[in-house]
Order: structure tokens, then C-alpha cells, then sequence
């Protein structure tokens, strides 16, 4: 494993800014700090992957890396480097991050924003205000970004039911909003539906347990599908299914993955077991092709304990290839796993470890086969990662 490291003296910064890779489509920053890690990778159709640190609240410290695949290089807080004029920076809690044609969107929900950028260069375009933003879809010339409908601290936040606001992607406005449950996580799109995890996460211990379906046409929500406690992810797979994740109440009902499918008739909600004697526990998840990438961190007030489980679902089947993707025994290094991420035609696998959730985390870059190829710190509870393409 090869690793270097070096820092910019900040005196560098009067050479304005460096350029990476073609000139075709260049990753444009001003002077960081970076980590060469990783082999140079030019023959795929991903440039690289942005990591959205999450930050500790209210201290106003999340920032987003870059890797670049064609020059092996990890860039830390990209975003504060690249616009040196943003003086609060990125902002308190990114929750979500993606992209949609030329544009990286990034969900603070701390900071009541959704921060718009380019793409191919992480420069600000602008941001769109939300109270309490979580987490984002688009569809057509349309974004959709969930909102628990208040601030982050508030007891009249409790009872409030949450929104989906209706974005249009060219001008930034806001054009509609739809009433969901409470504080709603994870969405996704199936057809002309919008199907939206609600969470009561501030209405402990009585959690919200259902999906708020809304109609793409009137943006009205049509019903709701009651599932479990405590959701957060949902996940549309290409036969249409759904994939949603419920963390559970921390005490008798653990986290656990459902698949739905029939969801326009009679949805027929199916639990995924691990084995015969346990749900598969799930804390985040990814799809890739018929594979969904599942990670758990399972925390029960009961045992006191929060076992870690790595596995693959296949959608086609609804049930688990492998019970512990990581083969090599450095999942023994992983303190608390986070979020997972999938290279879309390398299958290489992402393991963001959030550490002690209050300082610098560590990314573990994975082969498809689960061994570690290398591992490098990243900012403050690394949470969300988005492949760019070339």
C-alpha cells in the first residue's frame, strides 16, 4: 500500500488555482491539503467521488473531499478551498449529497440549506433555504428534498409534520411543498411516485413506522403504508421494489431491512433475515445493479452492545449472498461504521468509519472481493459520498 502525504504552505494560494486530470472536464481547486492513495485509474467512466463530512453540531465544521481516480489523489475540504469567499463555509450537518447532471447538491440541514454547486469543480452556484433539510431525489427538471418542517431544536418540532419541498433544478426555486409524517428521512421515486421514509425520530419512544406515498402529478400524498419503527432509507430497485430500512426503537424491536413489493396494489412487506434466527440489522445501504450493499452499526439500550454486520441482499431473490463482504480482518479496525458506497462498474467498496463521532473519521477503500486496498482520514463524521462521472 502506497501512501504519501504532503501540505500546501498557504503561500501557493497566490498561484490562484491548480487543475487536475483532462481538459476535457477538470476537478478545479485552489491549494489543500492532499493524500496520494490508491492506484491511477483511467480506463473506468467514474472521474472520482466526492465525501460529504457530516461535522459536529453547531460547530459549523462540515466539509467535502475529492478523490481523483485519474491522479490518485484525496483532497480534503475541497469546498472551503475552492470558494475561499463563503465565509461560514459548507455549514453545520450535511445529511444528503448527489448529483444531477452538472450539479452536486449537498443537503445542511443545520444550516436550513440545500448548497448547490458544479459539478466537475465543487464551485458554489448558490443554496436553497429549508428549515431542517434531510435528504434529496430528482426527477425530470425536478428536485425533491425531505424536511422535518422546523428547526433542529425546538419541542414545538415534535408534533410537527414534515414536508417534501418541490424544487425546480434551473432556477433553484421552490415550487410546492407536500405534507408527509414526522420527521421524514430517505425517499425515492417509482414510477409517478414519490415514496418517502417517515421517522418520528424526535417522538421517541412512540417512532412514526410508515411511508408516505405522494403523486408526482398533483404532489398531494395518497396514503400511507405502515411498515416499522423509526425509518430512514428507502431504496427503488429496477424491478420497482422497494428496499427500506427501519433503525428500530433501540430496545425490543432491533433495526431491520424490508422489501415491498405490490406497492401500487396491496404491498406485500417481506423482512429480510440474516439467518433463521435473526432480521438482517441495517444502518445505511446501497444499490448497485441487484445488489444491495448493507452495513449496520445496532445499538440496543438492552445489551449495551452495537455488532457491525457487512452484507450484500440480492433484490432478485430478496436474500442475502453474503453475511460479511469484508474478507480480510480489517473490518476489526472499523470502530463505527457509517455509510457505504459502491464504485458503479468496479464494484470497489466504500466504508466510511465515523470513529468517535467527534473528530476526524477514516474511509477503508475496499476490492470487490472485501480486501482492503487502502484507508485514508477524512473530515468530521464522513457520512455521504457521489461518483462523478468523466
Amino acid at each position: 500500500m502506497f501512501q504519501r502525504k504532503t501540505y500546501f504552505p498557504f503561500l501557493l494560494a497566490c498561484t490562484f488555482v491548480l487543475l487536475l486530470g483532462s481538459c476535457r472536464q477538470d476537478i478545479v481547486i485552489w491549494p489543500s491539503e492532499q493524500d496520494w492513495v490508491g492506484e491511477v485509474m483511467d480506463d473506468t467512466p467514474i472521474r472520482g467521488f466526492y465525501l460529504l463530512n457530516e461535522g459536529t453540531y453547531p460547530t459549523n465544521n462540515s466539509s467535502l473531499d475529492f478523490y481523483d481516480y485519474t491522479s490518485a489523489t484525496y483532497t480534503h475540504n475541497i469546498y472551503s478551498a475552492t470558494n475561499p469567499s463563503a465565509v461560514m463555509g459548507l455549514g453545520d450537518i450535511g445529511n444528503s449529497l448527489k448529483i444531477h447532471g452538472s450539479r452536486l447538491w449537498a443537503v445542511i440541514n443545520g444550516s436550513n440549506k440545500v448548497e448547490v454547486m458544479e459539478a466537475n469543480s465543487a464551485r458554489r452556484i448558490g443554496q436553497v433555504d429549508i428549515a431542517n433539510p434531510r435528504h434529496i431525489c430528482f426527477h425530470q427538471g425536478y428536485a425533491y428534498v425531505t424536511s422535518f418542517a422546523g428547526p433542529m431544536v425546538s419541542e414545538l418540532l415534535y408534533e410537527q409534520l414534515g414536508l417534501v419541498v418541490k424544487i425546480d433544478t434551473a432556477t433553484l426555486e421552490k415550487v410546492d411543498t407536500c405534507i408527509v409524517g414526522y420527521q421524514p428521512e430517505g425517499l425515492d421515486i417509482v414510477g409517478d411516485r414519490i415514496y418517502v421514509a417517515n421517522s418520528g425520530g424526535y417522538l421517541y419512544p412512540n417512532y412514526d413506522n410508515t411511508i408516505s406515498v405522494i403523486s408526482l402529478e398533483s404532489f398531494r400524498e395518497e396514503k400511507r403504508i405502515s411498515v416499522a419503527p423509526n425509518l430512514k432509507q428507502v431504496v427503488a430497485d429496477a424491478s420497482g421494489k422497494l428496499w427500506v430500512s427501519s433503525l428500530g426503537n433501540y430496545f425490543d424491536q432491533s433495526s431491520a431491512l424490508f422489501c415491498i413489493s405490490d406497492i401500487d396494489d396491496t404491498p406485500v412487506i417481506q423482512s429480510i433475515q440474516l439467518n433463521q434466527a435473526q432480521s438482517l440489522p441495517v444502518y445505511a445501504m446501497t444499490l448497485v445493479g441487484d445488489s444491495l450493499y448493507v452495513l449496520s452499526n445496532d445499538f440496543s439500550y438492552v445489551t449495551e452492545a452495537h455488532p457491525h454486520t457487512y452484507a450484500i441482499v440480492n433484490t432478485r431473490t430478496a436474500s442475502v449472498a453474503s453475511s460479511h463482504f469484508i474478507v480480510d480482518g480489517t473490518h476489526q479496525d472499523i470502530i463505527a461504521p457509517y455509510a457505504v458506497a459502491v464504485h458503479p462498474t468496479t464494484r470497489d467498496i466504500i466504508i466510511a468509519d465515523a470513529r468517535n463521532y467527534m473528530g476526524p473519521g477514516t474511509l477503508f477503500y475496499y476490492s470487490p472481493e472485501g480486501i482492503l486496498k487502502w484507508k485514508v482520514r477524512t473530515g468530521d463524521i464522513p457520512g455521504h459520498v457521489a461518483f462523478l462521472s468523466r
